[in-house]
């Protein structure tokens, strides 16, 4: 066995090393991919992948709207400091001079696109300069950033999304709420 980490947005590689290969990609990270940018990574994937090697992937499932706002809107606020987090991260990489205590936390279900989108409301009208950047953002009072998509899955949404790649569903396994799966795949 040769574990390998390696930056997922960066593209892939494999050392050659013989035998079946298993590329696991666990949590539910590929939520946090739009839907173009899930079809470009699982196709990555599959190039990796010969005949007889699999491929191991975690994915949130759809729940009730109810139950996936309060999990991204949480009553303690870790979330919404975990969102507001970025400003400070974008103030500190790129000298920008976000105001984290001007722009509230929210979480929206879209029922269509079936993902929880993060967003961040500014309390105000502002403008943020973003030195780096030699760019200043108008923020209208109201005015809301999507600062990420969490999307949650079905099982035929995921066979498709293999499918499309190359790659077979072969197994399927959830916790005993199905709120959370994995699935084997393997090449086509």
């Amino acid at each position: 066995m040769h574990a390998l980490i390696a930056d997922f947005t960066g593209g892939l590689a494999l050392p050659g090393t013989p035998g079946p290969r298993l590329v696991a990609f666990l949590g539910g990270t590929i939520g946090n991919l739009l839907p173009a940018e899930r079809t470009a990574f699982l196709a990555s994937v599959r190039t990796l992948l010969s005949p007889g090697d699999a491929f191991l992937l975690g994915t949130d499932l759809v729940k009730d709207e109810s139950v996936l706002v309060a999990a991204y809107d949480d009553a303690a606020g870790v979330t919404a400091e975990f969102n507001k987090n970025v400003l400070t991260v974008v103030n500190r990489e790129l000298g920008a001079d976000f105001d984290p205590d001007a722009f509230d936390h929210v979480a929206v279900w879209d029922a269509e696109k079936e993902w929880i989108e993060m967003r961040l409301r500014s309390r105000t009208a502002q403008t943020v300069k973003i030195p780096a950047l030699d760019l200043a953002v108008d923020f209208a009072d109201g005015e809301e950033l999507r600062t990420e998509v969490s999307a949650k899955f079905r099982k035929d949404g995921v066979r498709a999304e293999l499918a499309a790649a190359g790659l077979d569903l072969t197994h399927w396994w959830t916790d005993e709420e199905g709120r959370f799966a994995l699935s084997l795949s393997v090449v086509r």
